[in-house]
């Protein structure tokens, strides 16, 4: 999507990693420009579920051009804190699965961005955890009791993954679509989720901002 090459070649790609089809085309007809990237962008479509994750992001960060891509595990979640919406987005400072944590990275940095990016809508920072299914009824609850704010089923795999291949800087965005008051019925309601689906479209500037910071020099 973009290649802008830096004074010592081209700089470090991004590789921006989500599960369903839906999500892919919000990334890839969102706002930001392929000009506007300081570096490769690939999108790329796992497939649902941890395993799919891990088996798409091994292979595409085995292939040489994608050598020092930085990750970022996106598309929609489900929502764990009372008070939350649809179109609300999360921003992990660590992701969570099977008693194992991944930091993030920039975290801090992403939200700011996102924050001025998508204007209007709320941002949550904090732990996001993986499952191996969609989550209802009392496991929301229980797994908001181990302080996590949001639940996804990729995410988690994506990372750990992505540093499993090489130290690179890695993070998870998700936009909230299904939340306690708003719960969905299945899988596929996520179509119906428009407010959720403009916000997707809306993040692949803040993406590009924190991507870029992350290749400025170090003083």
């Amino acid at each position: 999507m973009g290649d802008a090459p830096g004074p010592h070649g081209p700089a470090a790609p991004l590789l921006i990693a989500c599960a369903l089809g839906i999500e892919q085309l919000a990334l890839r007809s969102g706002r930001g420009r392929a000009g506007d990237a300081p570096g490769p962008v690939t999108v790329l479509r796992t497939g649902m579920g941890p395993k799919s994750a891990e088996t798409a992001v091994e292979r595409a960060l085995g292939e040489d051009r994608a050598h020092g891509a930085a990750v970022i595990a996106s598309g929609f979640c489900a929502g764990l804190a009372p008070g939350m919406h649809p179109g609300d987005l999360v921003v992990a400072d660590e992701t969570r699965e099977a008693g194992d944590s991944t930091p993030c990275t920039g975290a801090g940095l992403l939200a700011e961005v996102l924050a001025r990016t998508v204007p209007g809508r709320t941002v949550h920072t904090g732990p996001l955890i993986g499952s191996g299914h969609v989550v209802r009824g009392h496991e929301r609850a229980e797994l908001r009791a181990t302080g996590a704010i949001a639940v996804d089923m990729e995410s988690a795999a994506t990372l750990r993954t992505a540093l499993r291949t090489g130290m690179r800087p890695v993070a998870a965005v998700r936009v909230v679509v299904d939340a306690p008051e708003h719960e969905l019925v299945r899988i596929g309601t996520v179509r119906g989720g428009i407010s959720a689906f403009r916000v997707l479209r809306a993040v692949l500037p803040a993406f590009y901002e924190w991507h870029r910071s992350l290749l400025l020099p170090r003083r």
